[in-house]
């Protein structure tokens, strides 16, 4: 058996369904169906298997946890067994009703995204009309119901500009915690990259705006800060390395140790229909390939930072040289470095339209802006 320790989290993907079609969305290019995703009673043995191999926390999300009529029945079992539960929404389906039904069944916090600070902006980027004001009634509602809120800023160049306000806006709603998160591209976002990377200048006042605010609020919003891996010098402890803090399941069953692993090929992610939780955590060839140091190659082999960053992302490597167990090419060490310097030239030029994710029908486009 691996010498692995247990998960900390479990990321349980409801549904793919969503109302939003965002440009960067992070779930798979192939999407699963309604008619495939798990039933109630397998929900319910999944998060009891989750919470005996170790796990503390739970996190419901999609596409949009709340299209599951069942959303309350398994937060008030995760609380049962003795999950701490945070819904990650986008919130445009949440009402009072809903959100005092998942209170009392036992859900602890509430994570909201938003596109943008100005509503047209806003709805523009998730392709949904009125998004941004059912955003806003629904971060006051959680509010008033006595729960943790935290905004999560989805950041890019179309509207970076407007991240002073986004910060303001965090401490208006009452959030304890604002995750400022640059997209990051792979799946869905790498279609969109040319209209949503930013610039090197760009970055560089938004990362200035995030270190004032962060020594103004001090100790009323905490801000945490994600960067695109295209302009460090070092890649991310990606989920705190693979298959060493986290595991996610599909809406469908399968085990991955990130969201986005379905985009590499050459896997046989296993299902929850076919063993338990712990035996793929501690035994799956799937869990183990990238798991620990001893896959890495040179320079990760004998880096000093390689049980620090774990060897980057596997999917960012795969995108970007197509060989998932190359070293993650946002390292400066890494010998595909340059395939990051046409990336960074596309921030430079005007931004593409963006291409919409669409459940059950063709791509469609936005005209962009600059």
């Amino acid at each position: 058996m691996s010498q692995a320790q247990p998960p900390l989290a479990l990321l349980a993907e409801m549904s793919h369904r969503c109302p939003l079609r965002c440009p960067y969305c992070s779930n798979p290019l192939e999407l699963d169906r309604g008619s495939r995703e798990l039933d109630t009673a397998t929900w319910r043995r999944v998060l009891s298997e989750a919470a005996a191999l170790g796990v503390l926390q739970v996190h419901f999300s999609g596409g949009e946890p709340l299209v599951r009529r069942d959303l309350a029945e398994l937060v008030r079992h995760a609380s049962e067994v003795g999950l701490y539960s945070n819904l990650i929404t986008s919130a445009v389906l949440l009402d009072r009703a809903r959100l005092g039904e998942l209170a009392a069944a036992g859900l602890e916090h509430v994570q909201i995204s938003f596109q943008d600070t100005e509503a047209a902006s806003a709805d523009r980027i998730a392709g949904m009309a009125e998004a941004h004001e059912k955003k806003l009634a629904a971060a006051a509602l959680v509010r008033e119901a006595g729960l943790p809120l935290t905004v999560n800023a989805v950041m890019h160049r179309q509207n970076l500009e407007h991240l002073p306000e986004m910060i303001e806006m965090a401490v208006r709603l009452g959030a304890g915690r604002l995750e400022v998160a640059h997209v990051q591209y792979y799946g869905w976002a790498l279609i969109n990259r040319r209209a949503l990377l930013p610039t090197k200048g760009q970055l560089d006042r938004a990362t200035s705006v995030v270190e004032e605010a962060r020594a103004r609020l001090k100790g009323v919003l905490t801000i945490d800060y994600v960067v695109p891996d295209y302009y460090a010098r070092r890649p991310k402890s990606c989920m705190g390395g693979w298959g060493r803090q986290f595991l996610n399941i599909s809406p469908a069953g399968k085990v991955l140790p990130c969201h986005a692993a379905e985009s590499l090929p050459g896997f046989d992610f296993p299902s929850v229909h076919e063993a338990n939780l712990a035996e793929i955590w501690y035994r799956s060839e799937a869990f183990n390939r990238f798991r620990g140091t001893a896959w890495m190659p040179e320079p990760c082999a004998s880096c000093e930072r390689r049980e620090i960053d774990w060897g980057g992302c596997r999917c960012q490597a795969f995108a970007l040289t197509g060989d998932a167990a190359r070293t993650d090419p946002a390292c400066a060490l890494s010998p595909d470095r340059d395939v990051l310097t046409a990336a960074r030239d596309d921030a430079e030029a005007p931004p593409s339209d963006f291409v919409y994710r669409q459940i059950g029908g063709a791509p469609t486009k936005t005209t962009a802006t600059s």
